[in-house]
């Protein structure tokens, strides 16, 4: 097939089918100038045209097909066979192989120096498709992923070590990034950056050395044939980390920030002897997205409304609960962002300090040295503070501190690792606090986990079957959530056929009422359930998941997973 050409200009093509006015292409052709954008990228920045409107328009011009690749499932070895600087630098992505030719999406169809160096590249003919240009990055994000290139900067670092070539003072030379440790390493974030990773793991097992990713909330893996590169990998880190290298017999935590992909990465990092050497786990918190919101945590709006009035309170305390990894910490630092005003002097006292706030004086707790929660605790309140944030409710001694602030004065915010709302407040009693204490400070609790989201590109209707008709029939109480708009992900590229891509908070609420109240003072932890359950602004979390469910935001097997899990906790009442 010859490269498409057209007798007339595209924009006065769209002129002549009044897509757009003469005015407008003066405009865009004028911003083409000036930023060197492609014309139909000038037109869809300016408003003129959208951007699936203007391909649509130029698929038919040039008679090729558009296709939606936001969907579409591609063969990952056909792909391969253009390389990724050829695929970015044209903007096209091998679509399939056929027996006598390559399908080919490109952006733009139209660049012919494009289309004829392409054609040089791959070994049979080509055929053009029209594509996204928002799209094609994406997809080109999650098909040249590093994975390729771990495994070779693996294999050099292997090679070297088998030669006794390897040269351990270099893994000190901060500046060396030509070494293959540092080049293993930067491929190994660029790739968890690329896919959203939490958190890194690396496990060096007899014969493998395997490298696990946290991908909205569970691990995928990548494992490595040799497992004598794991070492020189740990020293690395350990060095960034400015950590023990000499010590491998007790687990060591550090931290370190690095530049991935123009994302600043905060990286704190945990190490474990083992028994085949150290494991490794970072914690990769991403400092570019900006100061969280409350907005963007997936609360209710009627329950965030609920929030604001309790973190408003002059004096009170404030429980945000969970297991690992639920996004404590993030509905936190969204309510200290709402209270974030300049009459307001704000303290945390945090293991570790996560995500760096203006205004805020941030404490980083220091055991070692004597700096604990409570150390800290009592010269924070010295220190003439409005509100208090308690990273974590620990013990005892923290519990009543903390406690105690929030009755002299002090709106104080904590986590607490329990499952739900209702068991929260009978576990600062287990701890060991007077149950009047408890009832005179605490205003609520707010329990939460995270459930996946269904993909936006690859969401599709889904028709629950009988027997989960049934259990909806006993767990809804609303006609509008049994009867919701549910989905489901069918696996595309952009969320690595999981169906799932991104997160999002479930949520309950408990504001402690006089009948509550009653029931801590009297250590009844019975009564405290049995009122907290009666109170009409109490809803359980899987009621929350349901409602996202139904709003085609997860999927009822995310309800279903959630909901086991507080079953066996005996959560679900």
């Amino acid at each position: 097939m010859a490269a498409p050409k057209m007798k007339v200009r595209i924009g006065d093509l769209l002129v002549q089918n009044g897509v757009i006015t003469e005015q407008q292409l003066i405009s865009a052709l004028a911003r083409q100038k000036e930023t060197h954008q492609k014309l139909g990228k000038a037109l869809v920045v300016l408003g003129y045209v959208q951007e699936e409107q203007f391909l649509n328009f130029l698929a038919q011009q040039l008679k090729i097909p558009m296709v939606d690749i936001s969907r579409y499932n591609f063969n990952h070895n056909d792909v391969l066979k253009l390389a990724e600087t050829h695929a970015r630098r044209f903007r096209c992505v091998i679509l399939k192989e056929e027996v006598d030719y390559f399908l080919i999406g490109m952006t733009d169809p139209l660049d012919i120096a494009a289309y004829d160096e392409i054609q040089r590249l791959l070994p049979k003919p080509i055929e053009l498709a029209v594509v996204a240009d928002s799209q094609l990055l994406r997809v080109l994000e999650q098909i040249y992923r590093r994975t390729s290139d771990i495994d070779d900067w693996a294999d050099q670092l292997s090679d070297e070590i088998v030669e006794d070539t390897f040269d351990t003072t270099r893994l000190a030379e901060t500046d060396d990034v030509d070494i293959p440790v540092v080049r293993l390493l930067k491929s190994i974030f660029e790739d968890a950056v690329t896919v959203g990773a939490s958190d890194i793991h690396i496990e060096p097992d007899e014969n493998v050395l395997r490298i696990r990713q946290r991908v909205d909330g569970l691990l995928q893996e990548h494992v490595m044939k040799d497992a004598r590169i794991a070492p020189a990998l740990i020293l690395r880190l350990k060095l960034m980390a400015e950590l023990n290298i000499s010590e491998k017999r007790l687990p060591q935590d550090g931290r370190f920030n690095i530049q991935v992909k123009g994302h600043s990465i905060d990286v704190r990092m945990s190490t474990m002897p083992i028994q085949n050497g150290e494991s490794v786990v970072m914690r990769l918190l991403d400092q570019t997205d900006g100061m969280i919101q409350l907005d963007s945590i997936g609360l209710p709006d009627k329950m965030k409304q609920r929030l604001r009035k309790l973190i408003r309170d002059p004096h009170g305390l404030l429980l945000v609960t969970g297991p690992t990894g639920s996004g404590k910490t993030t509905t936190l630092y969204g309510a200290l962002n709402e209270l974030n005003v300049a009459e307001k002097k704000i303290l945390t006292v945090e293991d570790p300090v996560e995500y760096r706030l203006p205004r805020i004086n941030q404490i980083q707790v220091h055991p070692k040295i004597g700096l604990d929660f409570a150390t800290v605790l009592r010269s924070c309140l010295r220190q003439d503070p409005d509100i208090l944030l308690v990273g974590e409710i620990r013990d005892l001694e923290t519990a009543e501190i903390a406690l105690r602030a929030s009755m002299t004065g002090h709106f104080v915010l904590s986590s607490l690792h329990t499952n739900d709302a209702i068991s929260s407040s009978m576990r600062l009693i287990d701890i060991g606090i007077e149950g009047y204490l408890v009832a005179a400070a605490l205003r609520g609790v707010l329990a939460q986990r995270l459930v996946r989201k269904v993909c936006q590109y690859c969401k599709t209707d889904y028709l629950p079957s009988p027997q989960e008709q049934a259990w909806l029939q006993v767990k809804c109480q609303d006609a509008s959530t049994r009867n919701g708009s549910f989905k489901y992900g069918s696996g595309c590229t952009s969320c690595n056929n999981t169906g799932y891509a991104g997160r999002v908070g479930i949520f309950e609420l408990l504001e402690v009422n006089e009948q509550m109240a009653d029931a801590l003072r009297a250590n009844d932890s019975g009564a405290f359930a049995r009122a907290a359950i009666a109170s009409d602004r109490y809803q359980p979390l899987v009621f929350s998941a349901l409602e996202k469910a139904a709003a085609g935001i997860t999927s009822l097997a995310e309800v279903f997973r959630v909901t086991e899990q507080l079953e066996e906790l005996g959560d679900v009442n």
